[in-house]
């Protein structure tokens, strides 16, 4: 896969996509990056990428110009680019979504910065994502978190292939289970017997268990569309009805959810 920015800031992600798993992936050739400077499309001698929004109010907006000079220059080298831009009116970001953006051969993320892109220069879009309900300074860091949760997927880009399956909101649709590592007992809180038996069977069934009570107490709005049998939707619906209760470690698995999203 090819993943590429078209970005004011182009330096910022070389920081993040150069060091622990994805930089490794990048250098085993698992996934290229290449970040575009958008400035490089204008035609004035300052490099000018926004101006005053018709009708006035605040701020600047990104001009169409160099947006589309930029992404039809990308798009013409090469196998074309799924081209992704970002905006609070686009689909929520999900791993879903992540999941079929890894299939993709070239991905473009073009992001904006100001108050916003001229809204002619969404016609490049093949599709608009959103990140949240909530406003960022600029693109670049909804780019670094799609290229993230991408390119973990792809095959060779995690040292475990199990671990982007076995996790939080992966195709079971359950949180991940609570994990647990040395030492055995900390500060009076022990690890479940169960996780120390040396029993497969057992802790499956613990794990699978742990992940339908943090899911239940923590993102119950999952529980719905989650892969569940008749008795496991009884049993998370119990617990969410009971809601959380003060965050400890214990037998039951439950506790604060960790790990990352």
């Amino acid at each position: 896969m090819l993943c590429e920015t078209l970005s004011v800031f182009p330096e910022v992600f070389e920081p993040y996509l150069g060091v622990s798993v994805l930089g490794r992936a990048r250098r085993a050739g698992v996934f290229d990056f290449c970040a575009h400077d958008l400035r490089d499309w204008t035609h004035d001698r300052h490099r000018t990428v926004d101006d005053a929004p018709f009708g006035g109010g605040q701020g600047m907006l990104m001009k169409p110009e160099p947006i589309f000079e930029a992404v039809e220059d990308i798009a013409g080298s090469g196998p074309r680019p799924h081209v992704v831009f970002f905006s609070p009116c686009g689909r929520r970001f999900d791993q879903r979504l992540a999941e079929r953006l890894s299939g993709m051969e070239r991905l473009l993320l073009v992001c904006g910065r100001y108050e916003g892109m001229d809204e002619r220069a969404y016609a490049l879009a093949d599709e608009v994502l959103s990140l949240g309900d909530y406003v960022l300074t600029g693109g670049e860091l909804a780019a670094l978190v799609v290229i993230d949760a991408v390119c973990r997927l792809l095959p060779g880009a995690l040292g475990d292939e199990m671990s982007a399956v076995d996790e939080s909101f992966s195709s079971a649709g359950l949180l991940e289970y609570a994990q647990y590592t040395r030492p055995a007992s900390f500060r009076g809180m022990d690890v479940p017997e169960v996780l120390l038996s040396g029993d497969h069977a057992r802790v499956d069934a613990w794990r699978r268990r742990s992940a339908l009570e943090r899911t239940a107490l923590w993102r119950p709005d999952l529980i719905e569309g989650a892969d569940l049998s008749d008795e496991e939707r009884a049993f998370a619906r119990e617990i969410a009805a009971r809601g959380p209760s003060p965050r400890r470690a214990d037998a039951e698995g439950e506790g604060a959810c960790h790990g990352q999203a």
